[in-house]
């Protein structure tokens, strides 16, 4: 994978209390990821840029919500979602990342 693709794959983290209950329980991390990218990509992406050993990947479709304004409907856009399970005694420290 070129250099180009590892950083058009992972978006942005996603920060939630979900996302923050994982990461301390599971070893587990949320990214923002295009839509288009597989879990191999996101799995090689992660390794590079923050040098860590990921085990697993899940991916979902956030689907948009439909919100209804004077204009009639429009919704949000669709984006993709994908948790990285790392394995044990690694973690991701998004402040010091390069």
């Amino acid at each position: 994978m070129n250099q180009e693709r590892i950083f058009q794959v992972l978006v942005a983290p996603h920060v939630s209390e979900k996302a923050a209950l994982l990461a301390d329980t599971r070893n587990q991390y949320v990214f923002k990821v295009a839509p288009n990218a597989t879990k191999l990509e996101i799995k090689k992406s992660v390794e590079q840029l923050f040098k860590v050993k990921v085990e697993a990947v899940q991916t979902l479709k956030v689907k948009g919500k439909t919100k209804r304004n004077r204009f009639g409907l429009t919704s949000k856009p669709t984006w993709k979602k994908a948790y990285v399970r790392l394995a044990q005694g690694q973690d991701i420290d998004f402040a010091a990342a390069e």
